[in-house]
């Protein structure tokens, strides 16, 4: 569905339902430079069961207007926004990557509206090298081939996709390569100026959960410890044999998780 916020067109995945502010209500935000079609299967899942879904496509990202942003708390805001404009009070935020950081500073922001918080991939700082961000910068290809190479997990390379039929590295890569260009840039730089992240995680009031990959290269779960233990009611999970790329590559260990949380 498209959604009017602030005068520019904002898209949404739900599931194919209706959305009623009655219900409960979850928010998937996807990582850098990627889009809504990322959360297809929890989306579906909790739509099924009559949540209200919004898998968003931030601005300037898939189906939505506007540009893309270098300010991780911009996007949090607009989040709010998209929940204003459907008069929704109440969610629960998952979010992927760069996503969880936009997860985690509007959980820490606006206490009121958020009630539970899924952080998949994540960390806490979320540092970006400068051959990455510069790659990006420059719209050379080798920026999606890096961020796909340190993406999955050793064995992803090699297929056994749970999904059959889908190729989980090409599928990154056609992802990516759907970006408009300085997409990737600004979405990464987003990740690397982001400072906040521990003075957020202490003003969380929710109960949260860290979802991470035992073989995560970009958010290594041990990087994401200091986080978790700044989440007041928080708990890890830790899914083995698994990357950076947690919604493909175990996307039924990863719905057992937002079950519990959401």
């Amino acid at each position: 569905m498209k959604i009017q916020v602030n005068g520019s067109a904002a898209y949404a995945f739900t599931g194919s339902r209706e959305i009623d502010p009655e219900r409960k209500t979850v928010l998937f935000v996807h990582g850098a430079s990627l889009d809504h079609t990322v959360w297809t299967l929890p989306a579906r899942h909790f739509a099924r069961r009559g949540f209200n879904v919004l898998a968003v496509d931030l601005p300037g990202h898939g189906l939505s207007d506007g540009e893309s942003h270098t300010d991780i708390s911009w996007y949090a805001d607009w989040l709010i926004e998209v929940l204003d404009a459907l008069d929704i009070r109440n969610t629960a935020l998952v979010g992927h990557s760069m996503g969880s950081l936009v997860a985690l500073d509007c959980a820490a922001r606006y206490t009121d509206r958020i009630r539970a918080l899924a952080l998949v991939g994540t960390a806490v700082p979320m540092p970006v090298t400068d051959e990455l961000l510069d790659a990006a910068k420059n719209n050379v290809h080798e920026a999606i081939e890096m961020l796909t190479a340190w993406g999955h997990s050793p064995g992803a390379h090699f297929g056994g996709n749970e999904t059959p039929g889908m190729w989980m590295i090409g599928g990154l890569i056609r992802l990516f390569e759907r970006g408009g260009v300085g997409v990737l840039h600004n979405d990464l730089k987003a990740c690397n100026n982001y400072v906040d992240g521990m003075k957020a995680a202490r003003s969380v009031r929710c109960p949260a959960m860290l979802i991470l990959g035992q073989h995560d290269m970009l958010t290594p779960a041990r990087a994401a410890k200091a986080l978790a233990d700044e989440i007041e009611n928080s708990q890890t999970v830790v899914l083995e044999k698994t990357g950076h790329t947690i919604m493909s590559e175990r996307p039924d260990a990863l719905l057992d998780c937002l079950i519990r949380i959401v």
